[in-house]
């Protein structure tokens, strides 16, 4: 078998990452390119980060951020009234976890909404689920549960 066709191969099984890594090997020279269970490590590697980038990038698509704000963007101030540690907390995303609610308020303008969408942000990176909704579409998706049976689940 040459290496088109196991290129080839590994595209028809939707191994991207591998394909692509496989494919950057071959364009090495010939002293430079791994030994077998180097190739294989570094291939299977490459996999699972393909894998987790197509993810949350299909999860970031999903949650219907309003803003494409990441945590690092975050102002923590007294103003604000939100510490580094109580930011720290919350992007360690153990509320999740424990399926405890956080619940955003303040003043219009504060950035409750960008605050929202850093911590969504996050929770989609660590491959967590999300969606965004203001507080009216909130409410709307909650009624219409309860009319239709699927307000517990």
């Amino acid at each position: 078998m040459n290496t088109t066709e196991t290129l080839d191969q590994l595209k028809q099984l939707k191994l991207h990452g591998m394909a692509g890594c496989y494919q950057s090997q071959l364009e090495l020279p010939i002293h430079q390119q791994l030994e077998a269970h180097e190739l294989i490590g570094q291939l299977t590697q490459s996999e699972m980060l393909n894998r987790v980038n197509e993810r949350t990038t299909y999860y970031l698509k999903l949650a219907k951020l309003r803003l494409p704000v990441q945590p690092e963007s975050i102002e923590c101030s007294a103003a604000r009234n939100i510490t580094k540690q109580q930011l720290a907390s919350l992007l360690l995303c153990t509320y999740i976890q424990h399926g405890e609610p956080v619940l955003i308020t303040g003043p219009t303008g504060c950035g409750k909404s960008h605050l929202a969408c850093a911590l969504a942000y996050e929770a989609c990176i660590q491959g967590y689920r999300t969606l965004y909704f203001n507080m009216n579409r909130f409410i709307e998706k909650v009624m219409q549960a309860k009319l239709d049976g699927t307000y517990l689940r």
